[in-house]
């Protein structure tokens, strides 16, 4: 009977480290996605902040372009607000935003003098490094997320993580790869 009752414990003993060590995995990959997308929010944050300037560096020479300046101000305006609905409301207004970036540049490359400007390249420089962050962001994010919900699918952890309710997590995708991929027409 002992050895019975001392096969029933270690059984019992092995459950549970293997219980506890899947949770405590699991606990570490989400702050990992969590990280990750306040990563994302941070940066997408130092562009919004961004924007304003570029936008005022370029009316002083594109005054007659007000519809591409509002396009981009309510762009700004939108990925702000999707960060705090996901990565698919945030993918959304990123393929928008990014866009109306495009049609911005488009309207300074008409104009040779505001392209010469110390001011306009010094922030045309600084929003190529922020969209390269925003990119390593997303690409970390994704890479957490992969990871994330393979542990939650894989048998056995998934058992683990059924338990305690963890769930896959959302990947943050271009969801119109045409309208993204798309040249800007502007037209004066």
């Amino acid at each position: 009977m002992s050895i019975l009752l001392l096969v029933i414990i270690a059984i019992v003993a092995v459950l549970a480290i293997f219980v506890w060590a899947t949770y405590n995995g699991l606990v570490q990959l989400n702050v990992r996605v969590q990280e990750a997308w306040s990563d994302i929010t941070v940066q997408l944050k130092r562009r919004a902040d961004l924007i304003p300037n570029l936008v005022e560096a370029v009316k002083g020479y594109a005054a007659h372009e007000s519809k591409v300046f509002q396009d981009v101000t309510e762009a700004r305006s939108n990925v702000l607000d999707a960060t705090n609905k996901g990565p698919a409301a945030t993918a959304q207004a990123e393929n928008q935003f990014e866009q109306a970036l495009k049609s911005l540049f488009a309207v300074s490359e008409a104009y040779p003098q505001l392209r010469a400007s110390e001011n306009f390249q010094q922030l045309q420089n600084e929003l190529v490094d922020t969209e390269d962050k925003i990119q390593a962001a997303r690409r970390f994010y994704n890479g957490g997320v992969r990871d994330m919900n393979t542990r939650v699918q894989q048998f056995p952890a998934n058992v683990v993580a059924g338990m305690f309710g963890f769930k896959n997590k959302e990947f943050f995708e271009v969801e119109d790869m045409a309208s993204v991929e798309k040249p800007v027409e502007v037209k004066f």
